[in-house]
């Protein structure tokens, strides 16, 4: 990345330094509770309804195809979610048939309970330290789905050797459910063990659109991030106007962010 010179508003003069970023190792965990089969509120052709675990897949791949358009360098593999975590490729690669095949051998779990992150994050980390011997870096895509039980984990704070980020697909709020409580688990978890900006999105609507552009938000680099609460998406065209006084005659135009 080449450097910078500016200007801020305040006439200040600002210098960005050339810096350079790593190629990513992108392991993607995918939680495959029985809720994972839950229907989204999309169906497919003939009508066929969609389920959670169907459009996990469908995001997995448009984020390859995207991620491999911006730098053809970044690998993927893929591990599942029961109780505990367990590979279900476990060599990166940049091949895009390698996500089919991953899927292929992906099984639904009736087990239940409440899912242990500890293995997951003691895999990502020995994955890290092999990914630095070679001037890569980890990051972690965990696709969470339940909505009743929060995620335990065991793992020092000082360790922080990878960036995680997590998608949430979740029920409503209800008698059986408690998806906050989840989300905050989860909100704990990521930040206990993230090395660099980590992001997390959650959604109770059962829209695919939404899961594609938490997805697609998940494109940016770790290293070039600015923080979550900056992030301001999507932003209402509304906002960005200034206010004027309208005059008789004028449209009044109201944009929504949806």
């Amino acid at each position: 990345m080449e450097g910078v010179e500016g200007s801020s508003s305040g006439g200040a003069p600002y210098t960005l330094k050339a810096t350079k970023y790593n190629n990513e190792d992108i392991l993607f965990c995918i939680d495959v509770d029985s809720e994972s089969m839950s229907e989204m509120k999309n169906t497919g052709p003939n009508g066929r309804p969609i389920t959670r675990l169907d459009s996990i897949k469908q995001s997995i791949l448009l984020f390859i195809h995207a991620k491999l358009t911006i730098n053809p360098n970044h690998r993927f593999a893929f591990a599942s979610l029961s109780k505990s975590a367990s590979w279900v490729r476990k060599e990166f690669t940049s091949e895009v048939d390698s996500a089919t095949a991953a899927f292929r051998s992906l099984s639904v779990s009736s087990s239940g309970g409440h899912a242990d992150l500890t293995q997951l994050f003691r895999i990502a980390a020995h994955e890290a330290k092999k990914s630095r011997s070679q001037n890569r870096i980890l990051r972690v895509i965990l696709l969470y789905c339940r909505s009743s039980l929060q995620p335990r984990f065991q793992w020092p704070a000082n360790q922080k050797l990878f960036t995680l980020d997590v998608i949430y697909l979740h029920d409503k709020p209800g008698p059986d459910n408690c998806p906050q409580k989840v989300y905050d688990a989860l909100v704990e978890a990521l930040e206990h063990v993230t090395e660099y900006e980590g992001y997390i999105f959650e959604s109770g609507q059962g829209l695919q659109r939404v899961l594609f552009r938490h997805m697609c938000l998940l494109l940016s680099h770790p290293q070039q991030r600015c923080l979550q609460d900056d992030l301001g998406l999507p932003t209402t065209l509304a906002k960005k106007l200034p206010a004027t006084d309208s005059t008789p005659g004028e449209d009044t135009i109201s944009v929504s962010s949806q």
